[in-house]
C-alpha cells in the first residue's frame, strides 16, 4: 500500500500558508489532486492504517495515511488543510499545541493509551542507578510532564504539591540520586539508551525501534485515571468535527479487524478505549485550563 511521506520542508510552508500549490502539483506529495482521498497523518509506521485503508474501501471511502517523522508537524499540516485528520497524539499533546499555534483542533474518538516506560542498558533495576545518572526524556512540554510524573511514582524523585500535567525539572523537590536531566525528541529515545542511565520511551515508539515493552524497569498504568490525559485520539480540525466520512473512519479505527492490526503491531502495548467526542473534547478543555493556569 502506498504511504505518503510528509517532509519538514513541506509542512514549514504549509505553516506560511505557501504549501498547498507545492502539495497539491504535478509531484502530488501527499495524494495529487483526488479530493475525495481523506489524508491522514500519523507517526511513524502505524501499521494498523494498513488494515483501515482496506476497510475503509469497503465502505467506498480511499484513506490516504502520511506519514511524519517528528511530533512538530502533523498539527501544522492539519490546520493548514494539508491533511484531513491526524493520529499521533494524546490529549495534553493536543491542548499544548493548540494554545502554541493558535490553532482549533480538537478530537474525533479516542485510538489508544500508550503506556511510557522506563528502559535501560546500564542496570536492571531501578535502585541500582548511579548518582548522577543520565535521564533521557521526551523534550516537548506535553510528554515531559509526563514523564516527571512517572519518575515520581516509581520513585525515583519527588514533585512539589500540586505540580499539574506540564511539570518541568523545577518541580522536583527531592532528587536523591541527582538524576541528570536530558531532554530529546521523543521519537530520539530509544538512541540515547546507550549513552544514559535510564530513558523515558513511550511504547509506541519502544516498538518501533524493536524494543520488548516487557523489558521497561517501570511503566505507567493505562487504566490509571491520571493517565486519562494521555489518551491518543484521531483529531480534526474543529470546523470539520461533524464530517459523516470522517466518522466512519473514526468508527473503523474502533473495529475488530484495525484494532487486531493495531495488537498485532504494537505488541500489546496499547489499550483502546471507547469514549465520546464530547467526552474527549471536555477532557481536552479540561487539561487546557491547566495549561493556562
Amino acid at each position: 500500500m502506498h504511504r505518503t511521506p510528509l517532509s519538514r520542508r513541506a509542512v514549514l510552508a504549509a505553516a506560511t500558508g505557501t504549501a498547498l500549490a507545492v502539495l497539491t502539483s504535478g509531484c502530488g506529495l501527499i495524494g495529487g489532486d483526488d479530493e475525495n482521498t481523506i489524508k491522514v497523518g500519523i507517526s511513524g509506521d502505524a501499521q494498523e492504517w494498513d488494515t483501515l485503508v482496506k476497510e475503509a474501501e469497503k465502505q467506498g471511502l480511499k484513506v490516504e495515511p502520511v506519514s511524519f517523522d517528528d511530533y512538530s508537524l502533523p498539527n501544522k499540516a492539519l490546520a493548514a488543510g494539508d491533511i484531513d485528520l491526524n493520529a499521533f497524539q494524546h490529549l495534553v499533546f493536543l491542548a499544548q499545541s493548540n494554545l502554541e499555534n493558535k490553532t482549533d483542533i480538537v478530537p474525533l474518538s479516542a485510538t489508544t493509551v500508550v503506556p511510557l516506560g522506563i528502559y535501560s542498558k546500564k542496570v536492571d533495576k531501578l535502585q541500582d542507578l548511579k548518582d548522577g545518572a543520565k535521564v533521557a526524556h521526551p523534550d516537548d512540554p506535553a510528554n515531559q510532564g509526563r514523564a516527571l510524573h512517572l519518575l515520581d511514582r516509581a520513585g525515583l524523585i519527588e514533585l512539589k504539591p500540586g505540580t499539574g500535567l506540564y511539570a518541568t525539572p523545577e518541580d522536583v523537590a527531592k532528587n536523591p540520586k541527582n538524576l541528570e536531566f536530558t531532554p530529546v525528541n521523543a521519537q530520539q529515545t530509544p538512541r540515547l539508551l546507550p549513552d544514559v542511565g535510564i530513558a523515558i520511551i513511550n511504547d509506541g515508539v519502544a516498538s518501533l525501534a524493536k524494543i520488548d515493552a516487557k523489558s521497561a524497569l517501570f511503566h505507567d498504568d493505562p487504566k490509571d485515571p491520571r493517565i486519562r490525559p494521555y489518551i491518543n485520539v484521531i483529531a480534526v480540525r474543529a470546523g470539520d468535527k461533524d464530517n459523516p466520512d470522517y466518522a466512519k473512519i473514526a468508527k473503523l479505527y474502533a473495529s475488530k479487524p484495525v484494532q487486531d492490526a493495531y495488537q498485532k503491531y504494537a505488541n500489546g502495548t496499547g489499550v483502546h478505549l471507547d469514549l465520546s467526542q464530547s467526552e474527549l473534547e471536555k477532557e481536552l478543555d479540561r487539561v487546557a485550563q491547566q495549561l493556562k493556569k
